[in-house]
């Protein structure tokens, strides 16, 4: 049994938020001790084979941190100690925002899964672009920046609130992803017709964002998703992130949470999120993250083998503890040599027809 199992239990006994907390508060003071330089040891898997190239960003491997974990950005580099080959801070909106009242975050523990609906909360771009900016020189991974609208801005204003927060993490930041999907607050659902979507990544394309990518939701139907993937094509974007939480419920789910509002992430997400990363790798000539359901070296295979070039997680650390992204990365190049490709870079899309 490693240390995270002996100290999950106690974690698990406090509320989802309340143990999120003490973990960033623990992340924090370890990012400035000799312990990070220790983790690295312990937990970077350090090969080529894993080594990836994607919208003019090096990976040192595929594996990285979802939006949602590090909100604020204060530990993208505890976050590369710990093995991930990058990290996507925020969602950053262009005010501070408090987000919905707790509680906010459910367990669904049979599940192995997270319903949250937190609204984006957040310090707001002027200060984690501040932080951002700060950090950039030492970052050892690269870090994405994740675009989200302010709550009570409305669709026709939403092109100019996210241009204001692009405006104030640019510095720092060394990819950017449009979120248009967020189904925890409010006003998201009228920014994904194409007119909406259109307006505001061209706003952000005129104001020089780049690598740009576009966050797509599990929940749209096939139409739409071809829609903002035409987008894609048109506008000339750097990359497509499939997918953000669903507000749907598997059938088969256990847990008595799955009866919260909000967004479901985690193990009953996995299936949706692979064919999403396959209908959006056969449309698109743009590298594709995949999300959702990543817990083993098995989950990211898939992704990569249906056309994911980088994957990410959240809700997997939450349930594997620090050692994931070591236990995937050393897992992959078993795959990898079981299956006679080189690299990682050689099992992308190997399932594409």
């Amino acid at each position: 049994m490693n240390a995270y199992q002996l100290v999950k239990p106690l974690l698990f006994g406090l509320p989802a938020e309340t143990a999120h907390d003490a973990v960033h508060a623990g992340m924090r003071v370890a990012q400035r001790t000799p312990a990070a330089r220790a983790l690295r040891d312990r937990y970077v898997v350090d090969d080529d084979r894993l080594r990836v190239d994607a919208f003019g960003q090096r990976f040192p491997n595929p594996v990285g941190v979802a939006a949602g974990f590090d909100k604020n950005a204060r530990v993208p580099s505890l976050l590369a100690s710990l093995g991930f080959g990058h990290v996507e801070v925020g969602g950053v909106t262009a005010e501070p925002q408090s987000g919905n009242p707790r509680p906010r975050m459910f367990r669904l523990r049979e599940d192995e899964a997270i319903v949250n609906r937190m609204g984006l909360n957040n310090n707001g771009a002027d200060v984690v672009g501040e932080r951002l900016a700060a950090a950039a020189p030492d970052a050892p991974v690269p870090v994405g920046v994740n675009l989200a609208k302010s709550e009570h801005v409305s669709a026709d204003d939403a092109p100019a609130d996210y241009r204001y927060t692009y405006e104030r993490v640019a510095e720092g930041g060394d990819f950017f992803v449009v979120n248009v999907s967020c189904p925890n607050s409010e006003g998201f659902r009228e920014l994904q017709n194409r007119d909406s979507m259109a307006a505001i990544l061209s706003t952000l394309r005129d104001a020089g964002a780049s690598p740009l990518l576009v966050k797509l939701s599990p929940d749209l139907p096939d139409p739409a998703v071809e829609d903002a993937l035409d987008l894609v094509t048109e506008l000339g974007l750097d990359g497509v992130i499939a997918a953000n939480t669903t507000t749907d419920r598997p059938e088969g789910l256990r847990s008595h949470n799955r009866a919260e509002e909000g967004g479901l992430s985690g193990k009953p997400l996995e299936p949706r999120a692979t064919g999403m990363v396959r209908f959006a790798a056969e449309r698109v000539d743009v590298p594709v993250v995949g999300v959702g359901g990543v817990f083993t070296a098995e989950d990211a295979y898939r992704k990569i083998r249906a056309g994911a070039r980088v994957v990410q997680l959240y809700t997997g650390l939450v349930y594997r503890g620090p050692s994931i992204a070591r236990d995937i990365n050393e897992g992959l190049l078993d795959l990898l040599e079981r299956d006679g490709f080189d690299s990682v870079e050689d099992a992308v899309g190997a399932d594409l027809d």
